[in-house]
């Protein structure tokens, strides 16, 4: 008798164990279930937040990026973006500075191909073009039309010889300077100028930079401010660059 009662107990126990894996189970899937529901309902309902009252309670273009992000953003080409930078005040002054610089600059006139290399944004483009430089092109790593197509300065993408000037504002950023002057020299014509700006510096330092232009000679440097910064110009008139 005592033995049947042990058995009974152990059944029992057994029983409730069982009882309690399934409600354990069912309660489980359960809340996995809720959570998924819940996860669900965030991902399709439209943010209250900023969103218009009259607008629809579930867009039909696209999600939104934000609460604050509800119409979809029309894409602006990069030419007609920069073409509204183009009017600015600021853009005004900077061409204005360049178009002073340019001005009375020997080797340079209206029938010139002019070169401008690590160009940025243009500005030095836009005011070649206002003094009447029929053609003016414009380089830098990323391009930023219409005034400025994309190259790299140490490999320029034209044939020896291609140009009457090149011309850098920028020339203190170049990562290998010779071999930057090199690429300048060899797109220009026998007899043409190379033209740079770098920090306002001394007679020395523009010893310097001229060493770097191998087939150059130097025809004038000045110090000049440019956008109120000061700098030094150096215009060089290039050689036989067959070499």
């Amino acid at each position: 008798m005592r033995r049947s009662g042990k058995h009974e107990g152990v059944g029992e126990e057994k029983l409730i164990d069982n009882k309690i894996d399934k409600f354990l189970k069912r309660l489980s899937c359960a809340a996995i279930t809720i959570a998924s529901l819940t996860l669900l309902f965030l991902f399709l309902r439209t943010p209250d937040t900023c969103v218009p009252r009259r607008a629809p309670v579930k867009p039909h273009l696209r999600f939104p990026k934000s609460t604050c992000d509800f119409t979809t953003r029309l894409h602006v080409p990069a030419e007609k973006r920069n073409l509204r930078i183009h009017s600015t005040r600021l853009w005004k002054v900077k061409v204005h500075s360049f178009s002073i610089l340019f001005r009375d600059l020997p080797l340079l006139h209206n029938h010139s191909h002019v070169l401008c290399i690590s160009a940025g944004a243009g500005h030095e483009v836009d005011a070649l073009h206002r003094l009447g430089v029929d053609e003016v092109t414009g380089v830098e790593i990323l391009e930023s039309p219409p005034l400025v197509g994309r190259a790299d300065p140490h490999n320029l993408p034209f044939f020896d010889g291609s140009f009457d000037l090149a011309f850098t504002a920028r020339f203190d950023e170049a990562l290998f300077p010779a071999r930057f002057a090199a690429e300048m020299e060899r797109v220009v014509k026998s007899g043409g100028a190379c033209f740079v700006l770098v920090a306002e510096c001394g007679d020395h330092e523009v010893r310097e930079v001229v060493g770097l232009f191998r087939n150059s000679k130097l025809v004038i440097s000045s110090n000049v401010s440019l956008t109120g910064t000061r700098m030094t110009s150096i215009l060089m008139r290039t050689s036989d660059n067959s070499s």
